[in-house]
C-alpha cells in the first residue's frame, strides 16, 4: 500500500503519543525515548511500501515496529542485562494459547479481530497497561473494556484451534 505524505502525517499524529508512552514506560532516559520514537516512525516510513493491510492493521504494524525497536535498544545498550520483563506481560496471556501455537500464528489471528479488540489486546499485553487505564484511553467504561477483552481472548482461542 503506497501512502502519500498527508496520509503519513495522519498516521504519525494518531500513533506518536501512544508509541512515545509505550517507549517512555520502558526506557529510563527521556532523550533515549524520544530518539527511539523517532526511529520507529523513520523505520515505518522507510518500510511503508511493505505494509500490507491484509496482514495487519496499521496500529498492529506500528506497535510491532515499536516493540522490536525497544527490544533492539535493550540488546544494544544492555547486552549483559535481561530485557525489561514488562515488554509483553506474557504471564498474563492464557498459557495454553502460547504453548499450543507459535507467536506468528497468534499474530495472524490477532489481525483478524476488529481493530478495537486488537487495540485492547495490544494495550493490555504488549503495552502492559491496566484495564482501567485502557478504559480511560479508549473513553469506555471499565466494564466495557473487560467484556471486550474477554471477547477478544475467546475469539483468539477459537481462531487458534
Amino acid at each position: 500500500m503506497k501512502m502519500n505524505t498527508p496520509e503519513w502525517e495522519n498516521i504519525y499524529d494518531l500513533y506518536s503519543g501512544k508509541v512515545m508512552g509505550y517507549i517512555a514506560a520502558r526506557v529510563q532516559r527521556r532523550a533515549d525515548a524520544e530518539d527511539l520514537c523517532a526511529d520507529v516512525f523513520e523505520k515505518a516510513f522507510r518500510k511503508r511500501e511493505a505494509f500490507d493491510e491484509s496482514k495487519a492493521s496499521i496500529s498492529t504494524w506500528i506497535f510491532t515496529i515499536t516493540r522490536n525497536t525497544v527490544i533492539d535498544y535493550f540488546r544494544k545498550t544492555r547486552p549483559t542485562e535481561d530485557l525489561d520483563e514488562n515488554l509483553a506481560s506474557e504471564e498474563e496471556i492464557d498459557e495454553g494459547l502460547l504453548t499450543q501455537e507459535t507467536l506468528s500464528e497468534l499474530a495472524a489471528a490477532l489481525v483478524k479481530l476488529p481493530e478495537e479488540l486488537q487495540d485492547i489486546i495490544i494495550l493490555v499485553y504488549y503495552d502492559g497497561r491496566p484495564m482501567t487505564e485502557v478504559a480511560h484511553m479508549m473513553k469506555l467504561s471499565y466494564g466495557a473494556v473487560k467484556l471486550r477483552h474477554q471477547k477478544a481472548l475467546a475469539q483468539l482461542k477459537l481462531m487458534m484451534k
